[in-house]
């Protein structure tokens, strides 16, 4: 277990812009006792400026963990991805991606672009709420996060 971080917030970025996916999974992240910031920007382009403090981000603080969904409006999830791999600053925060897309060349084009994991989203209700809590779980309490910079 992953003693630093219970003592400290985790800070997730949460890049979803299906309202329900947002609410559903910010639910299931603060259900259990683990303490974490849950930040939701809705659009690639957002996300983007979140990570790099523009505009009305200037405050934000950097995520430890970004949930990233593909299928997003202004920039694509998949640009996403390959802006932040490629940012010698963002590089190291993990970013998991949890998406509808089952496809295989999605799967491996986000791999190629370094992505940490790929999840796909469950239709079910409980389903979704297990996979939310089994991230949390490996992602919040097992894994050793990179500090921040």
């Amino acid at each position: 277990m992953n003693n630093s971080n219970c003592f400290q917030p985790i800070d997730i970025l949460l890049v979803e812009d299906n309202p329900a996916d947002v609410r559903l999974t910010t639910e299931a992240l603060k259900e259990d006792k683990i303490f974490n910031n849950i930040n939701v920007v809705p659009d690639g382009v957002e996300a983007m400026a979140y990570l790099r403090k523009e505009g009305k981000y200037t405050n934000t603080v950097r995520p430890d963990l970004i949930l990233l969904d593909l299928n997003l409006p202004k920039k694509d999830g998949r640009e996403v991805l390959k802006e932040i791999k490629s940012d010698d600053s963002l590089k190291t925060i993990p970013v998991v991606i949890l998406t509808v897309s089952k496809s295989e060349e999605d799967i491996l084009k986000t791999y190629n672009l370094h992505a940490n994991c790929y999840i796909t989203k469950p239709v079910d209700l409980n389903q979704f709420m297990k996979v939310a809590k089994v991230i949390q779980e490996f992602w919040l309490t097992i894994v050793k996060l990179p500090p921040k910079t």
